[in-house]
């Protein structure tokens, strides 16, 4: 199991605010927090910030918590059903703490305490006022912590402060000369040791899973239950027609371009042939520091929406909308682009998501004619095409990059919007709906609402399509394109 911790922008700067002090001096804080557990990661989600009051600490060049004050935001957490967490900082280190012989002491003798009040592990943090740079353990027990591999912050721009003995920094390759000369190595440093997952391996997911990997990224997750096509030729860049013919899943495709493309000296592609509107496919999801979200359907992005603040992990969504004349020719095309984080609006109050037709969605009523038709509904768009599918991706790709490498300071902007027949670019003006269930629920972890449900039709369609026999000519085919890919990966 991994460990990591994440908060919102926002307690980070409230937290930041009280530990770093005009007069140089260390100081100390308490807070609670909440778990979101993966399948191989748990993350301590920063919930709220409980401030000392008069004479609960003490400060005196090192500073040091009272009793009374542990003992009051412990009651505060247990109360709220939350843990404990002990916050020190040394004004003039950087980068990633160790603990003192001194820290090391208080927090083993507060671990206990947290522990029978809270019944839940002691999380400390330290802070670096020199670089705003945070570190964090786990008290399991009193003899040593357990270490987290990162400290996240949550917001149009995206921090990351890396355990580089957990998650080491991985080393520049010579196909990496470009990249890391566009913002430079520490910035690479970091982008390249996210744990990236695209949802969906369509033909927007796909270029991106790719992209993804050229760019250096040392982990990418693909998530997608459905099978190439010979319809979706003319828009997946990459699948041939043996993947069709085969049937060959979206997640194994994606996997073998992501691998070609793939520019990091050690690189990981993790296939998840599941759907994220299954808990199994959202507790996947849980181990990624970034989601993208290339899927159309609203029950999916809805579960994606609330995870973008539930677990703190930004999400970065789009998609294309084209439409035509009666007669075939084309009118219109409509890509958008936004990032889903606290500080920025959710889907549903962007208008990209329709909370009505999620049950429709679970039901199938939006792919059935009659229902469509006797609703005085239009049928979705499943309109695509290989010429601006790849705008879609540029799109998703450039909030990637304004959400990790912040260019000229700033992060990611507010929504986005191309129209192709004025050719114009779109600012939204949308803000966050005071009342949005989606973002009041930010830092839920696992009390979140359950969107996912368990369902057996995704599982019917796997398991149909790896249990069926193909023809030798293809098998044949495809053990000999098999051993290719694999004498060619051993060039690299």
């Amino acid at each position: 199991m991994r460990y990591s911790v994440a908060m919102t922008g926002e307690a980070q700067a409230a937290m930041r605010d009280h530990l770093i002090r005009e007069d140089g001096q260390e100081d100390v804080l308490a807070a609670t927090y909440v778990l979101s557990t993966g399948v191989e990661r748990t993350t301590a989600l920063i919930k709220s910030v409980i401030f000392p009051r008069e004479g609960e600490r003490h400060v005196h060049g090192n500073a040091s918590f009272t009793s009374g004050y542990v003992l009051r935001a412990s009651n505060e957490a247990r109360a709220a059903g939350q843990g404990l967490v002990l916050l020190h900082s040394h004004p003039g280190s950087r980068g990633w703490q160790l603990l003192s012989n001194m820290d090391w002491e208080t927090e083993s003798e507060y671990e206990r305490v947290a522990r029978g009040i809270t019944k839940m592990p002691l999380l400390g943090m330290t802070l670096g006022g020199r670089d705003t740079s945070w570190s964090a353990r786990f008290w399991f027990d009193k003899n040593a912590p357990t270490w987290a591999e990162s400290v996240r912050s949550v917001s149009p721009k995206l921090t990351v402060t890396w355990n580089d003995d957990i998650r080491r920094v991985p080393h520049v390759t010579p196909s990496q000369q470009r990249t890391v000369s566009s913002w430079g190595e520490r910035t690479q440093g970091s982008i390249a040791r996210l744990r990236v997952l695209v949802v969906g391996g369509g033909s927007v997911g796909l270029d991106v899973a790719q992209r993804l990997a050229a760019t250096g990224l040392a982990t990418v997750g693909v998530m997608d239950y459905d099978a190439v096509e010979t319809v979706n030729l003319d828009r997946m860049i990459g699948a041939t027609r043996l993947d069709a013919a085969l049937g060959r899943s979206k997640v194994d495709v994606a996997a073998r371009l992501a691998k070609s493309a793939a520019t990091a000296e050690s690189f990981e592609i993790y296939r998840h042939e599941v759907s994220i509107t299954d808990p199994v496919g959202v507790s996947a999801a849980l181990d990624y520091d970034v989601i993208f979200s290339c899927v159309d359907r609203p029950w999916p992005r809805a579960v994606l929406n609330a995870l973008a603040y539930t677990d703190l992990i930004p999400v970065i969504d789009g998609g294309i909308a084209l439409d035509t004349f009666p007669d075939g020719r084309m009118r219109n095309g409509i890509w958008r682009a936004h990032t889903l984080v606290p500080g920025r609006p959710c889907m549903a109050c962007l208008g990209q998501l329709v909370i009505g037709d999620i049950p429709l969605d679970k039901q199938g009523l939006l792919d059935d004619p009659e229902y469509i038709a006797g609703a005085h509904r239009e049928a979705p768009s499943r309109q695509n095409v290989a010429a601006l599918s790849a705008s879609v991706s540029a799109a998703l790709l450039a909030q990637f990059v304004s959400l990790t490498a912040h260019p000229g300071g700033r992060g990611v902007p507010a929504p986005l919007r191309h129209v192709l027949s004025t050719h114009t670019l779109e600012h939204s003006a949308a803000t966050s709906g005071p009342y949005c269930a989606f973002e009041n629920a930010a830092t839920a972890g696992d009390t979140r609402t359950p969107i996912a449900e368990h369902r057996e039709d995704w599982r019917a369609i796997v398991y149909e399509r790896t249990t069926k026999k193909r023809p030798l000519r293809l098998r044949v085919l495809a053990a000999a394109e098999d051993f290719l890919q694999r004498a060619i990966s051993r060039l690299k």
